[in-house]
């Protein structure tokens, strides 16, 4: 996943939701309570973690019961101190209390609760990549020391690989228009990391691998959990057993679910974008251009897709009056560059949703040599009377415009095959006449003609009219 392109953009939910969402989460809201049961009596050890004998009184003030009971207890508190819902006042006597974010949780906005979430899952994030605690106890020598160098652990490669499998898991879920249906199963999770995606069938070695990284992110994500990132079925316990003994029940060997299912909640997508943009990733969100101008949105979504653009031009026409939007819409459009073709092509689009009260701005532009023949086919769109017929230079002009901006839109897609195959077959001397068109992107349409026509003949004819016109240009 590289940081220089940008991602498909996300569909959010509301600040408000997301905040409840976060506050009710398990850890987050045990942290908050040992926060608000933290006093003068209590004690931390030199890392700022509850000495052992508070411990079953902190579980205790969390209702937890059980042999886990301290444990849960141990990692709320460490999640209420880098969440900064308590601060050691004192590292030498070890004493604590209340933390500056702490009303936020309750008299913040809900983007102070998202910030209080966010330092919590980094925490949880950040112990999700420490080995175990048996593998940590081997690894003691005989002076309690942890000998690292036993461990087999290399804790930059292991958030950048936990890193990786949540970019992935993003992608996966955060499709070009709209969320991704349904959990991942562990095993493609991990594939997805080891596997080269032009790699037809995996080694035996890579499926060794894979194996390993499913026991990993199976205790990693059952750690995730409680902090609201994900909704994780973990990998089915009859799994882990002896191959050689019976199981309890029958089982379903086709049933993918039991090697673990996981999926983003809304507040995990929240959290992974902005770790990704916290990284310099572009992760766009759907209302992020809202607040900006006409050639932000156009420009901004030309590579959403469909649905996503929608969205995103819906948004923006809400917070404006409509024929004033249309004029910034329509001036906006103008231009020569090479993404012009496409800002007028989601400006067309832009103004179906505008719907008739758009037709004054749209008249106005008529006799303008870009706009005009937008302004043509939206007006006739329409139903609306009176539309002056283009001129027969305007008819290719904005032939070769239309052209350009779907195959900047969409690639070499068969619905731009489709569309060159009609045009080459409705208008046979369309060739010899368009390499003439003074638009900037007349030689690189043509080109692609020649590329997409399965007629061989016909393609011979478009790419000499792409070399006519690029002479032409002097290029």
């Amino acid at each position: 996943m590289s940081d220089s392109s940008p991602l498909p953009p996300v569909r959010l939910h509301p600040e408000a939701e997301l905040a409840r969402d976060a506050l009710s989460t398990p850890l987050l809201s045990r942290a908050v309570l040992l926060a608000r049961w933290a006093g003068p009596g209590t004690r931390v050890d030199a890392g700022g973690g509850l000495v052992d004998e508070q411990l079953p009184a902190a579980a205790e003030a969390l209702g937890l019961t059980g042999d886990d009971a301290a444990a849960h207890a141990s990692e709320a508190w460490r999640v209420a101190v880098d969440a900064g819902l308590v601060e050691v006042t004192d590292e030498e006597a070890g004493t604590v209390t209340a933390g500056e974010d702490l009303p936020l949780l309750t008299g913040g906005a809900p983007h102070d609760v998202l910030a209080v979430w966010l330092a919590a899952l980094e925490a949880v994030l950040a112990d999700a990549t420490v080995p175990d605690l048996d593998d940590l106890v081997d690894a003691m020598d005989e002076g309690g020391e942890i000998d690292f160098s036993r461990l087999d652990w290399d804790p930059e490669g292991e958030a950048a690989f936990l890193d990786g499998v949540l970019g992935n898991l993003y992608l996966l879920t955060v499709t070009e228009d709209g969320p991704g249906g349904g959990p991942v199963p562990l095993p493609a999770l991990a594939a997805s990391m080891i596997v080269p995606g032009d790699l037809g069938e995996p080694t035996n070695d890579m499926l060794e691998q894979i194996s390993d990284a499913m026991m990993r992110l199976d205790d990693q994500f059952r750690l995730l959990e409680p902090i609201g990132l994900v909704a994780y079925r973990p990998v089915d316990e009859a799994l882990m057993g002896d191959p050689e003994e019976e199981p309890a029940a029958a089982v379903d060997e086709t049933d993918v679910s039991r090697y673990g299912m996981v999926r983003l909640t809304p507040l995990g997508l929240y959290g992974l974008r902005a770790r990704l943009l916290e990284a310099g990733f572009q992760a766009p969100a759907v209302g992020d251009l809202v607040d900006k101008g006409a050639d932000a949105l156009l420009d901004g979504s030309s590579g959403y897709g469909p649905q996503a653009a929608r969205a995103e031009t819906e948004q923006w026409l809400d917070r404006r009056e409509p024929l004033d939007a249309a004029r910034e819409l329509l001036a906006a459009a103008r231009g020569s560059d090479e993404g012009a073709p496409l800002r007028r092509l989601r400006c067309q689009q832009a103004l179906s949703l505008v719907g008739a009260r758009a037709e004054p701005a749209v008249r106005e532009v008529l006799d303008d040599p870009e706009l005009g023949g937008l302004a043509r086919v939206w007006l006739s769109e329409l139903g609306a009377a009176d539309v002056p017929p283009p001129s027969e230079d305007l008819v290719y002009w904005l032939t070769i415009d239309t052209l350009a901006a779907q195959l900047a839109a969409e690639g070499n897609s068969d619905e731009l095959q489709g569309l060159v195959e009609g045009l080459a077959q409705q208008h046979s001397g369309f060739f010899a006449a368009a390499w003439r068109v003074g638009h900037p992107a007349t030689a690189d349409v043509l080109e692609a003609m020649g590329r997409l026509h399965p007629d061989k003949r016909i393609a011979k004819e478009a790419r000499k009219a792409a070399f006519k016109a690029r002479s032409q240009q002097g290029g």
